[in-house]
């Protein structure tokens, strides 16, 4: 390659390297940026079409790059509950998420497949234990939940109070015939309201009804991480902690780039060879 193509080739493969070098970024789905790597990449290969595979390995690329940032889905959180597994078809693959927090995670810190990288994302989740008046430990279901039978609330939903934007969840006890909302007050959260400020750490607002959606008399409280409260006929026992989920950013297909990279070093060493010595 002579005159302005190597500097055209350089640009597409830097223009696409920053999209798995750091991933995610809203630039890379701009019509503009697309348009500039996809004038790049036919710039390029008008100027190397004595040169078939490097033109080749230089379309590919550009390829990837523009395929990636205008047809790819955004990148995405995926939480999954306990002992669950979640099949991720962006990243053609399917996350096992651990059944106790002593299980390796479902990604460990960060992973590439062959269409999207992974990265372990900490959130806080609740684990509540429900028991009667005796004592007795009662069932909790999630009907609404991923995993009907789990103990461990997701806190996928927000909700504002005070001011603050909280996350929630809710659960069933079918032997109570009631259905319970928890809002989860982190510790910084719980530091800024004087009523929750003695917690000294997170603390969860339970609201109980019955199995029809209305109030129970008494039906509201609070617990700390790890302490209780009696409300509406239970006894609650809320235990916060951290349970990765895992963010999914799409990213140009890597079989792709691997055969246009070779295509451009078996083109360049072709070239080489072919050069009067």
């Amino acid at each position: 390659m002579n005159g302005v193509a190597p500097y055209l080739a350089a640009a597409v493969v830097a223009m696409v390297a920053a999209q798995l070098a750091v991933p995610g970024a809203d630039l890379y789905h701009a019509g503009w940026y697309n348009v500039v790597l996809a004038a790049f990449g036919i710039w390029a290969i008008a100027r190397t079409w004595r040169a078939p595979l490097i033109a080749l390995g230089i379309g590919a690329i550009a390829f990837a790059g523009v395929a990636c940032g205008l047809l790819a889905p955004g990148a995405r959180t995926v939480i999954g509950a306990p002992g669950t597994a979640v099949r991720v078809d962006e990243a053609s693959t399917t996350l096992v998420f651990p059944l106790t927090r002593g299980d390796p995670p479902a990604v460990k810190t960060v992973r590439f497949t062959m269409t999207a990288f992974l990265r372990s994302v900490p959130r806080s989740v609740v684990a509540v234990d429900a028991y009667d008046r005796r004592g007795a430990h009662l069932t909790i279901t999630q009907p609404t939940g991923s995993a009907f039978l789990s103990p461990v609330l997701l806190m996928q939903n927000t909700q504002s109070i005070a001011g603050l934007t909280l996350p929630y969840d809710s659960f069933a006890v079918p032997a109570a015939h009631c259905i319970v909302k928890a809002v989860l007050f982190s510790q910084a959260q719980a530091a800024s309201m004087p009523a929750l400020a003695a917690a000294r750490g997170p603390v969860v607002l339970f609201s109980v009804e019955d199995d029809t959606g209305a109030p129970i008399a008494n039906g509201i409280g609070m617990a700390p991480d790890g302490g209780s409260v009696a409300i509406g006929g239970l006894r609650l026992r809320p235990r916060v902690f951290t349970y990765a989920a895992v963010e999914v950013v799409p990213i140009p297909n890597l079989a792709v780039l691997f055969a246009g990279a070779l295509a451009i070093l078996a083109g360049l060493l072709l070239t080489r060879r072919s050069a009067p010595g």
